[in-house]
């Protein structure tokens, strides 16, 4: 019979989520909504990091990295087999905080882009992020998206409902439905706009709620942050198949 070793307080979670310093409300679908997932996760908050940290005064510097390269090693020692996050615009941190440990670190969606390129043949993917005019250089070089990429940047900046409860968070509630209409129409604006985007990525860990009403709005398929982390997770623990053959 096989033994298992001790050393913590609990178990039984595989992916680690590292969460911004906010009280914003996130419902399921969201990354810090721990009824996202089919597998249980280990949230961490980064003390000190707001919601509009990429485009706040301070950005995006050493002290925040250090920050997150600390929690990181947190969550590894605690356990974790991977480790994700509650924003996109993380991926600027992404070369630096996989360096820092060794599990697999996937801390944007935005990873998934140069490999969608690849698999749409050279059509267009959609990045649909809550910061398009902010979306760029080292945000997205640091994932390797770059020049041979064909991509096409969409904001939620302009919104009302959207902005206010995800980025600035003066808005202490959510409207969802609303806020899925803000969602569809700057996904058809996009497509409007670029008519070979063949699939969209969400930037935005609080995009995810709203992929089924861009789907069945646009025709287009969506990868987001839950997805991928669905992906890792069964890499972490491989499902068990039957033996039966039919």
């Amino acid at each position: 019979m096989k033994e298992y070793k001790g050393g913590r307080p609990y178990y039984g979670y595989s992916v680690g989520v590292l969460m911004l310093d906010m009280e914003a409300p996130l419902i399921p679908g969201n990354v810090g909504n721990a009824m996202s997932y089919d597998f249980p996760v280990l949230y961490k908050v980064l003390e000190g990091l707001p919601a509009d940290w990429w485009c706040d005064e301070i950005g995006p510097d050493e002290s925040r990295c250090q920050i997150f390269i600390d929690a990181a090693k947190e969550l590894e020692a605690k356990g974790c087999k991977a480790i994700t996050s509650g924003c996109g615009f993380f991926a600027i941190y992404q070369k630096r905080v996989a360096e820092a440990v060794n599990i697999p670190v996937f801390l944007s969606p935005l990873l998934m882009v140069p490999m969608l390129s690849r698999m749409l043949g050279g059509n267009r993917v959609g990045i649909l992020t809550a910061g398009g005019a902010h979306l760029k250089g080292d945000f997205l070089k640091t994932v390797g998206i770059d020049e041979t990429v064909n991509y096409a940047v969409g904001g939620l900046e302009n919104t009302e409902e959207f902005y206010n409860v995800h980025v600035t968070c003066k808005k202490k509630t959510i409207n969802p439905e609303k806020m899925e209409g803000e969602v569809v129409a700057a996904a058809k604006a996009l497509v409007a706009k670029y008519p070979d985007i063949k699939a969209f990525v969400f930037e935005c860990s609080d995009i995810p709620p709203f992929a089924r009403a861009v789907v069945r709005e646009t025709g287009i398929p969506v990868f987001d942050f839950i997805g991928l982390a669905h992906m890792v997770a069964r890499a972490i623990v491989p499902p068990v198949y039957p033996e039966f053959m039919g």
